[in-house]
């Protein structure tokens, strides 16, 4: 019988403490790592940096994503084209949406790809906005594409991180001694 067909509650259960819980180390707090960490990459976390954690399969999942949503969007934009024909709206107007289609999936593209490799201006990226929603397809054929040899942005997050990391190391290294006492050469 439930809680509800017999009007009794159910008496709140103590939490059990996992095995080895009593052990002072398992009851601290976790510590800050020290140095810079590495940033996430989307669908891949921080697997980027040492290639763990089912990273080559990770990367092979998403470069089966994104072609499988390249060919969902090609199929859209081919129903769409075929709603115009059945619509006859004329030639004019069924290549300018071809070529516009082109010609913003080919600065999508490029734009996407540039970004792998350099961070986009925030200002440029704003007003680009609508053009990169029109040529989603050659964004979604960019991250396929650079899928294939990396995590896509992996080798900017890899710089960022080796800088980040080599400047830590420089500001914390000791000196070896009081440049103040040195004696002089001579």
């Amino acid at each position: 019988m439930s809680d509800k067909q017999t009007g009794t509650r159910a008496k709140p259960q103590p939490a059990k403490a996992p095995a080895g819980s009593t052990t002072p180390a398992a009851t601290k707090a976790p510590t800050t790592p020290k140095g810079p960490l590495p940033e996430p990459i989307r669908f891949f976390g921080t697997t980027w940096l040492n290639h763990d954690g089912n990273y080559t399969t990770r990367r092979v999942t998403v470069s089966i994503g994104s072609l499988a949503a390249v060919a969902a969007s090609c199929l859209v934009l081919r129903l769409a084209y075929e709603g115009l024909q059945l619509a006859a709206v004329g030639g004019f107007v069924s290549i300018t949406v071809v070529v516009m289609f082109a010609v913003c999936s080919a600065l999508a593209f490029g734009h996407t790809w540039g970004s792998f490799t350099r961070r986009p201006d925030p200002d440029r990226q704003s007003t680009l906005r609508g053009l990169l929603a029109i040529g989603f397809i050659g964004s979604l054929a960019a991250y396929f594409l650079r899928s294939l040899k990396e995590a896509p942005g992996e080798s900017l997050h890899r710089r960022t991180y080796e800088t980040a990391l080599d400047q830590y190391t420089r500001r914390t290294t000791k000196r070896t001694g009081n440049p103040a006492k040195r004696r002089p050469r001579g």
